[in-house]
């Protein structure tokens, strides 16, 4: 058999190796290692991967640690958690609960709101989901919400963080799509082109981030109509309204400061990610000292966990550098490439192809497993087809957004399910959430019609 054959069958037949394996439960990071090992010793054997190739593993290393773009990451973890600590979302939640209260449906406009906001200061999901959690379910449910409907609501709110800026996957993905954009154009001869950076993709990621802001204020909105009895009026009493816009400022005044000081120094052009980050960082610190929310065990703890989520993600990004590797030595991004390439539609075709093959990877696996997996074998074909590398690293933004909502494997109902009370069932979650992965694919259609709402905003700033 032809030795390029052979090379893309046992290609073809790693990637879905590792998703079974994935699905089996083993580790990431040393699933992606190892499976790509085994299969470069099959390699090695039939004759179609030179094991000299394994080679480039330590430069790769040594340019992720190097690489100023990724030292965002962790600060930007430091703040989320920080922000975390000083009982920030807790403030927002109970005075925005009492804004809305005399609304029907006030109490999910009110989480809704509080996740746009967290995400757009702290972008760490679990942390969002978990505090919302467990002081907006009980008091939904009190209230007399649908379960399925607080449940959903609160989930999909905390998913904001993966794609309102400052978002760690799209400064991985914008780090990655830089360097694919600019190899893709120098093989067809441009030596000059035009920079990537992720304050591209934050400012193309902040425009679709309201969007769905806007959807799922929507779809509680027309639950309140159609169905009053899900989310029926929380009204307080006139003696609690006293003082209550003084406590809004309070609340509202310092996440929406470090906000500006983050994204608007990016989007502003004042400073890199990596700048923003450490002063969001800093101002995050400074926002739980002054609460009185800052003590040596809590900073400890604090570094302690930034340091555990840093490593899990870096070390699933060295797992896949492995698999990237063997991957393509034996032949799989040619097979790839002609797979796209051959799809009816030309480069539109393929990037349907991609988006449904990302959505219902979502089902199975975590969102920086599609990225670190699909991402570097599918994107070079996209962007050698046209297509915008802005548009495709926020649409794959949003669709991996949608991988925390999709059952079973949705990491968002896991962090639910957690700190749900038993009154609340495993199923409810699961029900509560798919309206709102309708709307997420509403929001990807929208996208697609209209790509002008991810390029426009980076156009006008860049």
């Amino acid at each position: 058999m032809d030795p390029v054959v052979i090379g893309e069958i046992l290609a073809g037949l790693m990637f879905f190796g590792v998703i079974a394996m994935l699905m089996l439960g083993f580790p990431v990071a040393f699933t992606l290692g190892g499976t790509s090992l085994i299969f470069a010793v099959l390699g090695i054997q039939f004759g179609v991967f030179d094991p000299s190739n394994l080679g480039a593993l330590a430069g790769r290393y040594t340019g992720y640690m190097t690489n100023e773009v990724l030292v965002a990451v962790p600060l930007f973890i430091f703040m989320g958690v920080m922000l975390e600590r000083s009982r920030i979302a807790e403030q927002l939640l109970s005075t925005m609960g009492r804004l809305f209260g005399n609304l029907r449906g006030g109490l999910g406009i009110s989480v809704i709101i509080v996740g746009a906001l967290l995400a757009a200061s702290t972008g760490v999901v679990g942390a969002t989901v978990v505090t919302m959690g467990l002081i907006s379910l009980p008091a939904m449910l009190r209230a007399g919400y649908d379960p399925r409907l607080a449940c959903g609501t609160i989930c999909a709110s905390g998913t904001l963080g993966q794609i309102i800026p400052p978002s760690t996957v799209l400064i991985f993905m914008g780090d990655m799509i830089s360097g694919m954009h600019s190899q893709v154009q120098m093989s067809l001869g441009n030596f000059a082109p035009t920079t990537v950076s992720v304050g591209d993709l934050f400012a193309g990621a902040f425009l679709p981030g309201l969007m769905l802001v806007g959807l799922y204020l929507v779809w509680i909105l027309i639950k309140a109509f159609i169905h009053p009895e899900s989310c029926p009026a929380t009204p307080i009493p006139p003696e609690e309204k006293a003082g209550l816009w003084r406590e809004i400022l309070v609340a509202f005044i310092p996440p929406l400061l470090l906000i500006v000081a983050v994204l608007g120094s990016i989007l502003g052009g004042f400073a890199t990610p990596t700048e923003a980050a450490s002063v969001g960082a800093v101002g995050a610190t400074i926002l739980a000292a002054a609460r009185w929310r800052l003590s040596y065990g809590v900073l400890r703890e604090v570094m302690t966990r930034t340091a555990v989520i840093t490593s899990m993600i870096f070390i699933i990004l060295f797992g896949a550098s492995v698999f990237a590797i063997v991957f393509r030595q034996m032949g799989g991004d040619a097979l790839v490439r002609e797979f796209l390439t051959d799809m009816p539609g030309g480069a539109m075709g393929a990037m349907v192809t991609v988006m449904v093959i990302m959505f219902v990877l979502g089902f199975i696996l975590d969102t920086f497993e599609i990225i670190f997996i699909v991402l570097p074998i599918t994107a070079p074909t996209l962007l050698l087809l046209g297509i915008d590398p802005v548009w495709l690293g926020v649409m794959v933004g949003v669709n991996l957004q949608t991988s925390f909502l999709t059952p079973p494997f949705g990491f968002s109902l896991f962090y639910l399910r957690g700190v749900a009370p038993n009154s609340v069932t495993t199923m409810q979650i699961y029900k509560g959430a798919v309206p709102f992965v309708a709307l997420q694919i509403i929001g990807i259609a929208l996208l697609f019609i209209f790509p002008g709402i991810v390029t426009w905003l980076p156009s006008l700033l860049f």
